[in-house]
């Protein structure tokens, strides 16, 4: 099959989405399959890239790492038809994702949209504390459902959100899968030997965007508590974003610094040589769709400790491989819990482990790839008719000034739902 991506982030940007699509599209050509990535174009991408149509973006919106991109590109159009594709699938719901459902509806192709991100919870990149704009991004994001064939949701809690939400179209649960092997050979010393840590030295990890949506304020404060409450402990972390800073101020003003390492962007052999270093992996995000990350940790079996979210309570499974925290428990009792994990005996230990890593081979990409062929094989058999019987001229013009009357349609609908539910607040 021919494939083509659409998505609103992409590499060099590090995110999940960005992973996630890099790491399908890879399992897909190792498949016979051939892929076309349409993405936002980045000041820091290759110049020369294969499989990869780079359209113009803005950098770094409202001050984030986010790109924005300009969904109008004169060279789509040329490349969609040397391409052929037989499918569409939309990471994003908005811009690009638009442009999806206007490619897709023009060339009778289905549609398959993997619903990532929880919207709703990005909100502060356009507007602190703005209950309207999240009613109106989620809305949107479910109505944008229906205007699909089918939604891959990457854990049971976001296809519950989403069937909470009135999505009518079907439903299919596929996680984002990881290469196992990758991070099955990360080197538990060499990290240590280079910030001089000694191997008996506790380490507290985390790995991931450190934006505000992931809520490492909380995360530092209790890092902080079981950091001075713990002689020969040490936090490290790898990723970059807006709260670095903060979380640098936290740890200095704890008087911390010393035994706190941020590393900034770490990826290839050295994030498996993070992870391996690490003791525990501590987590405290509240919007996740799936914590890739957690996962990421347990392949090379290293337990973790998180917040009874979406996303998380389908990888933790408390006492297992890991502890998993009540949703509204204190800094204190999550600095507790890391204690527990380092006051566990060997024997507890190595189970531990052994559960972590028995965890994330249930996540190997191989397997979720293969889900994903299923699925894109069932769509395209049942829209095949629909595709038989449709000229490229007449119908296909029709056709596409429907869907962009469906898409103007979520959009109207979304504006008046967010407005009602205002209105119904302000009683």
């Amino acid at each position: 099959m021919n494939i083509v991506m659409f998505t609103n982030t992409f590499t060099p940007h590090v995110g999940g989405v960005a992973h996630s699509v890099a790491s399908l599209s890879e399992m897909l050509r190792e498949m016979g399959h051939a892929g076309l990535i349409v993405a936002p174009d980045y000041a820091e991408a290759a110049r020369s890239e294969s499989d990869i149509l780079r359209v113009p973006a803005i950098q770094n919106f409202n001050g984030s790492d986010f790109s924005v991109p300009i969904p109008f590109t004169r060279s789509l159009e040329k490349t969609l038809n040397a391409f052929e594709p037989d499918i569409v699938h939309s990471h994003h719901p908005f811009l690009l994702g638009d442009t999806a459902l206007r490619i897709a509806a023009s060339r009778a192709l289905p549609t398959i949209f993997t619903y990532h991100t929880r919207y709703e919870l990005y909100g502060h990149y356009v507007a602190q504390d703005a209950p309207v704009l999240q009613r109106l991004v989620l809305s949107l994001a479910a109505g944008y459902c229906d205007l699909c064939e089918h939604i891959i949701a990457p854990t049971r809690s976001i296809a519950d959100l989403l069937h909470h939400h009135d999505v009518t179209k079907p439903i299919t649960i596929i996680p984002t899968g990881i290469d196992l092997a990758r991070f099955a050979e990360g080197d538990r010393l060499r990290l240590r030997s280079r910030l001089g840590l000694a191997e008996t030295d506790f380490i507290v990890g985390h790995v991931g965007r450190l934006a505000p949506e992931k809520n490492l304020t909380y995360l530092t404060e209790a890092v902080c508590l079981f950091l001075s409450q713990n002689e020969r402990a040490h936090f490290v972390a790898a990723g970059d974003g807006a709260s670095a800073s903060e979380m640098r101020r936290m740890l200095d003003e704890a008087g911390l610094q010393d035994r706190c390492h941020l590393l900034g962007v770490v990826e290839g052999a050295e994030l498996a040589d993070v992870y391996a270093a690490m003791d525990v992996f501590a987590f405290s995000s509240r919007s996740e769709t799936q914590g890739l990350v957690l996962v990421e940790a347990m392949a090379t079996g290293v337990p973790v400790v998180g917040l009874d979210e979406p996303g998380v309570r389908e990888v933790v499974r408390n006492g297992k491989n890991g502890y998993l925290l009540s949703a509204d428990a204190s800094p204190g009792q999550f600095s507790k819990a890391l204690a527990r994990v380092r006051a566990i005996t060997a024997p507890g230990r190595a189970a531990l482990q052994e559960e972590a890593r028995q965890t994330a081979a249930s996540y190997a990409r191989s397997s979720t790839a293969r889900q994903t062929v299923e699925l894109y094989s069932q769509a395209v058999a049942s829209h095949a008719g629909a595709r038989a019987t449709r000229t490229r001229s007449f119908e296909a013009t029709l056709e596409g000034l429907k869907q962009e009357w469906r898409i103007l349609a979520n959009l109207a609908n979304a504006v008046k739902d967010a407005v009602a539910t205002r209105g119904d607040s302000a009683k």
